[in-house]
């Protein structure tokens, strides 16, 4: 460590597999002793990488940060108003929004890259969509640092309801329909829901429109949400033509809302890059994780 910096340390327990009965003493205390000296003026620490694996040992169980997902085995999720899940990415900012229970993490760019239809001819439908047309024909060919790190993906594209208060079953609904595999995509609806810490107003569907004013405090997502607009999600309305996009607009701002798929929206493209990839950094904006 520098000089007047700190550094946290994280302790992972394993319960014993071959214990078959339950101990009477379930309390222990631990003492950790640590010897260090003091390195000299100038001292650089060595760069330490991560794999996927070391990420998911960094999950929390409180506060922002990343979590074990509920919802899906082995599956971890960033949840918050602002954890440290920045990344750079062909040379831009970008956050991770969950990884796989395979390695793979899925990331978002930080920002819109602009506004454009969901479909010109009104079809909410992700498979046929020029929006897909454009992420992978048009958009793709910009990442030029990195993108051999992209691993082409099905994307969750099932339909969807506005008045869902069951979020595993609208996470079901959600994939039950994959797409064609391809390489960008868009974020899921619930994804946008499980990026909140705030489970007992935010959780749901329902809960999150009820109460958008208190959960676009604590969804890290919602700040990428253009100010005084729309983003939109991969997710089609199961009852109508419209698609589902994040608000930010005055009067809906915090809340899920639908749209015709011809109406204009920020896009903010979505990748799942390999498991084999490491990392260096401590994922915060001042030090985003870095592809090493």
């Amino acid at each position: 460590l520098l000089a007047g910096e700190t550094a946290k340390m994280t302790v992972k327990i394993s319960y014993n597999s071959s214990v078959t009965t339950q101990p009477d003493n379930l309390t222990a205390e631990m003492t950790v002793t640590l010897n260090y000296t003091q390195k000299a003026e100038g001292y650089i620490p060595p760069v330490t990488e991560m794999t996927p694996d070391d990420l998911k040992a960094l999950a929390v169980t409180e506060g922002d940060g990343l979590y074990t997902d509920e919802y899906e085995n082995g599956k971890y999720t960033y949840k918050g108003a602002n954890p440290n899940n920045y990344i750079t990415f062909n040379n831009e900012m970008w956050r991770i929004i969950s990884i796989d229970s395979n390695g793979l993490i899925k990331i978002m760019k930080n920002e819109s890259i602009g506004n454009r239809d969901f479909d010109s001819g009104n079809i909410n439908d992700w498979e046929t969509s020029d929006i897909k047309t454009y992420l992978n024909d048009t958009y793709l060919p910009t990442i030029t640092v990195n993108q051999d790190k992209i691993v082409p993906h099905t994307w969750s594209r099932g339909g969807v309801t506005d008045s869902n208060g069951d979020l595993a079953g609208q996470i079901a609904d959600e994939n039950g329909t994959q797409s064609q595999s391809v390489s960008v995509g868009l974020i899921t609806v619930s994804e946008y829901l499980r990026a909140n810490t705030n489970t007992e107003q935010c959780e749901t569907f329902i809960l999150n429109n009820d109460n958008r004013t208190t959960c676009s405090t604590t969804n890290w997502m919602y700040s990428i949400v253009p100010s005084g607009g729309n983003l939109w999600t991969i997710s089609p309305s199961a009852n109508s033509r419209s698609v589902f996009r994040l608000s930010s607009y005055p009067s809906t701002a915090g809340r899920v809302v639908l749209n015709s798929a011809y109406g204009s929206s920020g896009v903010s493209p979505a990748v799942y890059l390999s498991s084999d990839i490491t990392l260096i950094g401590d994922g915060s904006q001042g030090n985003p994780y870095v592809i090493s």
